[in-house]
């Protein structure tokens, strides 16, 4: 059997630890395939996108900066992933490219997985707005979350707000000034709040978001989530201080990528293998 092959595309690209879990699934279910990392300049994306027509390709993964900018080089493009404009999966069939999102429900996932909690019903303040930021966002909506977005930059955040309420109209949806993305978390009660921003991914020296201290009484059921995956970011870093439960990307990173596995291989990812791959 000839080996099959998929990429993941990004820019920079060497932080992944995708390759670790998607090829010790590979092995696990005897899948003659190897996961390959291509660092894809934006102006190379188009022709590196083509690629992934070959016949050896199963598909790919697209990361920082690809997930939006790669929609129109595909010939298809799921309905979820056509409403949040993020792709972060592509899967060849027979020649024809389909773009799909596994984030966000990878991030459901993982939340339900570690905290035992649903979305549902729950204040999430969000704060981002670029791919993996929209793919949540939009995961969060259909799970009949209440959103509050926070951007560094107003117009994309409020271009997400916007388009949430386009689709989810009978949500809340809230666009909070990223000056008072602090005091938001006392003002609007919030049960859980994220960063979906790329800050963390190399060492920060300042936070992205400010959690109010002290927090006491009920303001201590709030969960603090990074998906950032490499590192303890100074976020989680404060928020443990605090004594909030905190949750990294990890999770979200090996959910999403099982959803992607099952995908490409139509087979069920061996998600315990993927953990202790990367762990």
């Amino acid at each position: 059997m000839t080996k099959a092959f998929v990429g993941i595309f990004g820019y920079p690209v060497g932080h992944t630890l995708s390759p670790l879990f998607q090829n010790a699934a590979f092995k696990a279910l005897g899948i003659n395939a190897e996961y390959v990392v291509f660092e894809v300049a934006p102006k190379d994306l188009e022709d590196a996108v083509q690629v992934i027509r070959s016949p050896e390709f199963l598909g790919a993964n697209l990361t920082i900066p690809h997930k939006e900018k790669v929609i129109p080089f595909l010939d298809e493009v799921t309905s979820m992933a056509k409403k949040c404009g993020s792709v972060n999966t592509i899967v060849n069939c027979g020649g024809k490219l389909r773009g799909e999102t596994t984030d966000g429900p990878g991030f459901i996932r993982s939340l339900k997985e570690e905290t035992g909690m649903s979305p549902k019903g729950k204040r999430i303040l969000l704060a981002g707005a670029g791919g993996a930021a929209r793919a949540v966002a939009f995961a969060l909506a259909e799970a009949k979350a209440d959103v509050y977005l926070t951007n560094r930059t107003a117009e994309k955040g409020e271009k997400l707000v916007s388009d949430l309420k386009n689709f989810y109209p009978q949500n809340t949806v809230t666009y909070i000034p990223f000056s008072e993305r602090a005091d938001a978390l006392r003002r609007e009660k919030i049960d859980i709040l994220i960063n979906a921003t790329s800050v963390g991914i190399e060492k920060e020296k300042n936070l992205p978001l400010t959690i109010p201290s002290p927090l006491r009484g009920e303001d201590n059921r709030l969960i603090v989530c990074d998906l950032i995956y490499n590192r303890k970011t100074l976020l989680l870093q404060s928020a443990q201080r605090l004594g909030l439960k905190t949750i990294d990307g990890l999770g979200m990173l090996i959910h999403q990528g099982a959803l992607s596995f099952q995908l490409w291989t139509g087979k069920t990812a061996p998600i315990k293998k993927m953990f202790a791959a990367v762990k």
